[in-house]
């Protein structure tokens, strides 16, 4: 089957490149298309911003945490019910794990066989643009660069300039351009861009994003671009198929979800729901208790560090936590959801805020990045999602540690980075917390294994029963 797709790719980080793939996804919404949006690499928070322009969930795609196989399979599924996917890459066009490039964008545009549209910076360029464009075209010819994007542009002048250099030397089309400051800013804060789900109404921005990128680009040309995409190579895999082959009794699993945890892979919890799982929502910020008759739990990341006052304040909910985990339940967090299981979380200013105490440690906040990159990680312990020596590849992003751990601590993963050997998080038979984000579809043993713990433990217990908190409020 052919699919209309296109890729936003950029000569760098800090070029435009999300705010013009968004404001491109809203803008062909606008003109009633179903456009699909997908994000290369590991990122949670742009693929907000696309399910918002969009109104279909984002997806991601990731040669590192996934298979090449997976990779294709994913995009196939859900591009099959869209008229074009819009696919925003991560970084410049060929950065990607440091020592294989996996991941990169164009690893991502090579598979799937798409053309790249390459977002410039055109501050203080002239002429020299032409060299820009024509390296990032040189470097590999397997890319198909179709058409490039000018942002920042001065003037018309200036463009005059540019887009002759560019015809000139490199007979690439420039397909838009944006005027420097015509793109609204999206919001941020120090640690980046904001996610989506903390803010009220985002309507306004993605409508001037819209509009923006309507005026600057030639959506016409773009689109025809993407119609020339040939079939889609085969090789997807078939994950989705045979894991709803023979799926019995669904198995309902709380999930957290809110202000403060929303950082999940849409494709993940699909492939969860595929295998047999009922994921019920709750929010550690609002809810009292969990979800009734919950056989597991997942506490994805996020950034609690934000909202330290309500996750704290919101006592019922912890005790209920602490009761589930006192029975037995099979519980998977990742990043923020290890730091909300924490006994508490010291912030930047040194103050204590009490937590979960589910992992005996304490997590502390620091302003400079305290982890970052691609792992490929092995089990200490037989866990929910695997036995001890199981391998799986996962992602960390984080600013804070785990400290005064107690002294038998068992550490959930061990890895080799740099020539010396990282232990991270808290693994038990009933418990993994780390900072690892693992992307199910690349990993799809560890949801197989926690599917079947979950599936154990709802056939061996009454989920209403009540009973005190272990920490006694």
């Amino acid at each position: 089957m052919t699919y209309k797709r296109i890729v936003i790719a950029g000569t760098r980080s800090g070029v435009g490149k999300t705010s013009i793939a968004t404001g491109l996804m809203a803008a062909l919404a606008a003109r009633g298309l179903k456009v699909q949006g997908f994000k290369v690499g590991p990122d949670y928070i742009d693929p907000g911003y696309h399910t918002l322009a969009t109104g279909r969930p984002s997806r991601n795609l990731d040669t590192f945490l996934m298979t090449p196989a997976a990779v294709l399979e994913a995009f196939e599924r859900a591009a099959a019910t869209s008229d074009i996917a819009v696919v925003e890459g991560v970084m410049g066009l060929y950065d990607g794990h440091r020592d294989t490039g996996s991941g990169s964008t164009a690893t991502i545009a090579r598979l799937l066989a798409a053309p790249v549209l390459l977002v410039v910076d055109a501050t203080s360029l002239g002429q020299s643009v032409a060299a820009e464009v024509l390296g990032y075209r040189s470097l590999d010819p397997g890319v198909n660069l179709a058409g490039v994007i000018l942002n920042r542009v001065s003037n018309e002048g200036h463009l005059e300039v540019l887009r002759r250099a560019i015809k000139e030397y490199t007979g690439i089309p420039v397909v838009g351009w944006l005027r420097r400051g015509s793109l609204p800013p999206l919001p941020s804060r120090h640690l980046g861009l904001i996610p989506a789900g903390e803010q009220e109404d985002l309507g306004p921005v993605l409508a001037e994003l819209a509009a923006t990128v309507t005026t600057g680009l030639d959506l016409e040309r773009i689109l025809a671009l993407a119609s020339q995409a040939g079939p889609l190579p085969a090789g997807g895999s078939r994950l989705f198929a045979a894991a709803g082959a023979g799926v019995r009794e669904k198995v309902p699993i709380a999930v957290a979800l809110d202000k403060a945890f929303n950082f999940y892979y849409q494709d993940a919890l699909d492939y969860l729901e595929v295998l047999g799982a009922e994921l019920l929502p709750f929010s550690p910020l609002e809810d009292d208790r969990l979800p009734v008759g919950a056989a597991g739990i997942i506490i994805g990341g996020g950034f609690p560090e934000i909202f330290l006052a309500p996750l704290t304040d919101n006592r019922p909910l912890l005790a209920d936590l602490r009761r589930q985990v006192a029975r037995g339940i099979p519980l998977y967090a990742e990043c923020g959801g290890l730091m909300y299981l924490a006994r508490e979380i010291i912030d930047l200013e040194g103050r204590k805020w009490p937590l979960a105490s589910i992992v005996p440690a304490a997590c502390r906040m620091q302003k400079s990045l305290a982890g970052l990159g691609y792992r490929e990680a092995r089990l200490c312990q037989d866990t929910p999602v695997g036995h001890r020596d199981d391998c799986l590849r996962g992602h960390e992003f984080h600013y804070s540690t785990m400290i005064n751990k107690d002294t038998d601590f068992p550490p959930a993963y061990t890895w080799e980075h740099r020539g010396s050997t990282w232990y991270d998080g808290y693994g038990t038979r009933q418990i993994v917390a780390s900072y690892l984000h693992l992307h199910f579809l690349g990993n799809a043993g560890a949801a197989q294994n926690f599917l079947a713990a979950c599936r154990a433990y709802k056939g061996g217990r009454n989920h209403d029963t009540a009973g005190p908190d272990p920490a006694g409020d």
